[in-house]
């Protein structure tokens, strides 16, 4: 990991790369967690994090899954789902005038009904969301919405 003060100098001058985790139930229901860290801070997003310097995208893979989901949930069987770019004004510090910018890498998976998941350190809570229901939610943030709006017909978000 890198210090605090190195990793605000890369946000400030570089893309994060970063890997969202879309988990879906058989009822269609996705995952979202209530984020505790900026950015996004107080909103409902997919699990997911960064690439870290030097690791394979499949490593982080699993590294992201096992931090964020557990032990019950595989780390086969996920499927890319293009690229995404999110942009905000703040950053995991709280820095004045530094915003964040990630290029983001989703992966879907299909995951047993009754999974067993609890939140971890970034998350205050965990629920599994319709996709219309996260769609309509004013608390889902709209980077999370842009994942689903060309499911339900609304196109890119």
């Amino acid at each position: 990991m890198l210090p605090k003060e190195v990793l605000i100098e890369v946000v400030r001058s570089a893309p994060l790369v970063s890997i969202d985790l879309i988990a879906r139930r058989p009822d269609g229901a996705v995952l979202l967690g209530y984020r505790r860290n900026r950015p996004a801070q107080g909103f409902w997003f997919v699990p997911g994090g960064r690439i870290l310097k030097g690791e394979r995208m499949a490593d982080a893979l699993v590294r992201i899954v096992r931090r964020e989901l557990g032990e019950a949930v595989p780390v086969s069987g996920w499927r890319s789902t293009g690229v995404f770019e999110h942009l905000y004004d703040d950053n995991f510090a709280g820095v004045e005038g530094v915003g964040t910018h990630y290029v983001v890498l989703p992966h879907n998976l299909d995951v047993a009904a009754d999974v067993v998941l609890a939140p971890d350190e970034q998350h205050d809570a965990l629920r599994w969301f319709a996709v219309d229901e996260l769609l309509a939610h004013a608390d889902v943030h709209a980077y999370t919405k842009a994942y689903f709006a060309d499911a339900a017909g609304l196109g890119a978000a």
